[in-house]
């Protein structure tokens, strides 16, 4: 037998060839995973296997002088995951992240994914990881969109004009086909300016307007996408106020959000991507997780940590996804989904543009060893 081993590499142009931005199919795949997800067909971090992954934070202040101090999101984090059905893969997202890359050009987060077998741990693929983990974030809510907003919907509300807005904006596209309108808030008028141009040559059959509060962003939109980074704090999230949605609204938060208490225990219809993923975050970064990390599901866990939420009304996307929920929303139910994120989202959708990318001979092979020194 051969002890050679060899890996395919794709940098982000080599990842785009291999359909990396194809939202429609990552929306497929994430419909699949979540499937899997559903029966227990996948392992994250943790002796649960639901943790979000391992990240490593700096002090206010080190003795250290090349030590990194803390500053917003200043992090190194490693989120590792199995899928099962029929991906069948291991992987894991690695990243660096500091707000103050953009002073040098770069994004925030800088994210490789390296995507291996799962019986010998052999890699079979690294690659640029930015735009993988990108689609598959907003490929989320396209599923919730499938499952929750009304197929008659044409005006969207984005908060938050960056990457989590974009992809947002393409999953919701890509599955309210009558979509016409787009509202967007934002905090700074050149990623406002740079969003509007993006969607007006990306989708030129939306009419796009930029708003200048939640409110306005909100009121009348069918569908909503939120997805603003804040510091930890809720008096610092998004505010979205039970009057100013519209009676069926869907919501979909992939970033920092605050709703009032009595709403999401009495009227809305609650979803979240993972509810192991919270009752996990929950144990890692004790109540109240929700002023550390603003996410919706976090809200909600720690109304279930206070003895006001029942888990149990809480719907997991993997059930409706399988057909098995016994909670369906009245007509005029706002539906909010939480999304935290998962690296078996990662595996999933790295493992459809790995084929892409085999069959059509993307990528460089690298060769790991002929023969290993230490076998």
């Amino acid at each position: 037998m051969s002890s050679t081993i060899t890996f395919r590499y794709l940098s982000e142009p080599e990842a785009v060839q291999a359909g990396v931005t194809d939202m429609p199919a990552c929306i497929d795949a994430m419909e699949e995973m979540f499937a899997c997800l559903g029966v227990g067909d996948y392992r994250m971090a943790g002796a649960d296997g639901n943790s979000h992954g391992a990240m490593v934070t700096f002090p206010e202040t080190s003795p250290f002088p090349n030590m990194p101090v803390d500053g917003p999101d200043r992090r190194f984090m490693a989120m590792p995951a199995y899928l099962g059905g029929p991906f069948d893969l291991a992987g894991m997202k690695w990243y660096g992240s500091n707000v103050a890359n953009r002073q040098k050009g770069q994004p925030r987060s800088i994210l490789m994914f390296t995507l291996n077998d799962k019986d010998t741990g052999a890699p079979l693929m690294v690659m640029s990881a930015n735009l993988l983990s990108a689609y598959r974030t907003g490929a989320v809510p396209g599923v919730g969109a499938r499952y929750l907003a009304s197929p008659d919907s044409t005006v969207a509300g984005i908060i938050g004009p960056g990457v989590m807005g974009r992809t947002g904006l393409e999953a919701f596209v890509a599955t309210c086909p009558k979509l016409s309108t787009v509202k967007v808030l934002g905090r700074g008028q050149e990623s406002l300016d740079t969003f509007q141009r993006w969607a007006k040559e990306t989708f030129p059959q939306l009419e796009v307007y930029v708003v200048d509060s939640v409110e306005e962003c909100i009121t009348g939109a069918d569908v909503i996408n939120v997805g603003t980074s804040s510091p930890a704090g809720s008096q610092n999230y998004p505010y979205l106020k039970e009057e100013w949605l519209k009676p069926g609204a869907y919501v979909s938060v992939v970033g920092f959000s605050k709703f009032d208490e009595d709403f999401l225990l009495k009227r809305a219809y609650n979803v979240v991507d993972n509810s192991g993923l919270y009752s996990t975050w929950a144990e890692e970064y004790p109540y109240p997780t929700w002023e550390l990390i603003g996410l919706a599901g976090c809200q909600m866990w720690d109304l279930v940590t206070e003895g006001k939420l029942d888990p149990a009304t809480v719907t997991d996307l993997a059930d409706l996804v399988l057909g098995r929920s016994a909670r369906t929303p009245a007509p005029d139910q706002v539906r909010i989904l939480g999304v935290g994120g998962m690296p078996i989202e990662d595996v999933a959708w790295a493992s459809r543009v790995y084929a892409n990318a085999v069959e059509k001979g993307i990528g460089t092979e690298l060769l790991l060893w002929d023969t290993p020194a230490l076998a």
